[in-house]
């Protein structure tokens, strides 16, 4: 297919027969056709697949039975397994793949840092090739249940001991060696990124992170000394946790994945548990995200058991956090009360002297607040849009708004608490503030380069045209969305 083709779909053959499996799962989903076309459409941009157009007529030709080309089954298989909070492989919904999955592109890879330097390497090189021709993403499939948790749970197998703690093994080579400005510079910068990403969201700088991962692999090539390698497979795991996170927060599910299994992998070569529990805790983010709070739980009850002996305490509150939001979305409103109390206990035990890695300095007061808030918020939806719940979720909401307004470095975080804060008064029945500070996160939109942030706003008005559809304002903010936040952005 051309690359300005519209097409997006061939029959494979010319028995075709109504595909039964797609119509169950489109069926049960609730959408029109009309908005699956949509929503595939809005992915593919999210991808880079410019070159996709879908109608209506094109899901009503896949319905009978049309096999659609790539990346449309891999699409609809990220779509529908986000509608219904677990994965949907392209076989249940009766697609066939044009392409197989390659080898160790999955989540289950071998815990050695010779082979952990190899994939990083071949991910960033391949992730980076892809985005130059303007197509974001793989064929990678997200894994769940215990084929994530599973493999995850080897993080807690002891090394083996390191030949040689003076010196590169015998015939490796002459090292090449970094001053200690250079490893501090190469720090420095992780640090330059995560802000950037704080400040402006994933779309902007996520190239820049997977180039800078990739020149650390190169360097993890080559021989160095052991208390170098250690450094440098440290930064690698800081920035594939990042080009996760940043490709998390674009919608590209399977390759954040990837780049979160990666991250824990050269934590454990670097030797830094809480820096794993870190990653773990992104990927638990991940799971509550996609409506697997199951999962989540696992993966911070894993980062909780492996950092135990050298987490901060700023780091155990946020894991505390997490845990409460995976409680809060399994509905066990007790264990989630518990849960936030130990995030607030152990936040107020950090001394200001205290020594912390900087991936966790994002985990302030303001986050803090955001966390319990969207925990009781959760619970609220879980509890079928609980008054109690939402009235214990409003007052941390309203600090989190607070708090962020005043830090300009934080501007996604300010965005997204306050679309929660406009779900919170959606709870409330208040259809005006929620409209108003729906609108303040959109013009936040426009500066930041989040597809979490637009889809978040997206789903909070859509909720408020369901409820409210009879009140202008909310008729008037629908308009504005679909005018100013547009399915290309």
């Amino acid at each position: 297919m051309g690359a300005g083709a519209v097409d997006s779909g061939h029959s494979g053959g010319g028995d075709k027969r109504p595909n039964e499996q797609l119509s169950s799962w489109f069926m049960r989903s609730g959408w029109s056709k009309g908005e699956l076309a949509r929503q595939v459409n809005r992915r593919a941009r999210t991808l880079g697949a410019h070159h996709i157009s879908t109608d209506t007529s094109r899901v009503r030709r896949w319905l009978d039975g049309e096999n659609p080309r790539e990346p449309i089954p891999r699409i609809l298989s990220e779509l529908f397994s986000e509608r219904f909070g677990s994965p949907v492989g392209v076989e249940e919904l009766g697609l066939r793949s044009a392409r197989h999955t390659p080898a160790g592109s999955g989540v289950d890879l071998p815990w050695a840092g010779e082979q952990t330097v190899q994939l990083l390497s071949e991910f960033s090189r391949s992730d980076l090739m892809l985005a130059r021709r303007g197509f974001l993403g793989s064929s990678l499939a997200l894994s769940a249940g215990p084929a994530l948790i599973e493999p995850m749970q080897r993080w807690l197998v002891p090394a083996p001991a390191l030949p040689g703690e003076e010196a590169p093994p015998a015939g490796a080579g002459r090292p090449h060696r970094l001053s200690g400005p250079e490893l501090d510079l190469l720090e420095t910068t992780t640090t330059m990124f995560r802000r950037w990403d704080n400040q402006c969201g994933g779309g902007l700088r996520r190239k820049a992170v997977i180039g800078q991962l990739h020149e650390v692999t190169e360097l993890l090539q080559e021989p160095q000394p052991p208390a170098v390698g250690r450094r440098l497979f440290r930064a690698a795991a800081e920035l594939a946790q990042l080009a996760g996170w940043m490709s998390f927060d674009m919608g590209l599910h399977p390759t954040a994945q990837k780049y979160f299994v990666l991250a824990l992998h050269a934590a454990k070569e670097a030797g830094d548990k809480p820096l794993g529990a870190y990653v773990l805790s992104s990927m638990g983010r991940q799971m509550i995200h996609l409506r697997r709070p199951d999962d989540a739980l696992e993966l911070i009850h894993l980062a909780q058991y492996g950092s135990r002996d050298g987490a901060t305490v700023r780091t155990q509150s946020m894991l505390y956090a997490m845990e409460a939001r995976a409680y809060a979305n399994l509905g066990q409103p007790d264990r989630c009360h518990r849960a936030v109390r130990m995030a607030e206990d152990c936040f107020s035990d950090i001394d200001a002297g205290d020594e912390e890695p900087g991936w966790i300095g994002f985990f302030s007061e303001a986050e803090l607040s955001a966390e319990s808030a969207h925990s009781y918020r959760d619970l609220a939806y879980v509890a079928g849009r609980s008054p109690t719940y939402a009235a214990l979720a409003r007052p941390p909401m309203e600090k989190a708004v607070a708090l962020f307004a005043e830090q300009p470095d934080y501007a996604r975080s300010y965005a997204l608490n306050l679309v929660g804060m406009a779900s919170v008064h959606l709870l409330e029945r208040e259809p005006e503030g929620c409209v108003a500070r729906t609108g303040e996160a959109i013009q936040l939109a426009h500066r930041v380069r989040s597809e979490r942030v637009d889809n978040r706003i997206r789903t909070t008005v859509d909720l408020a045209l369901r409820d409210f559809t009879g009140v202008a304002a909310v008729r008037s903010l629908a308009d504005r969305v679909q005018h100013e936040l547009p399915e290309t952005a």
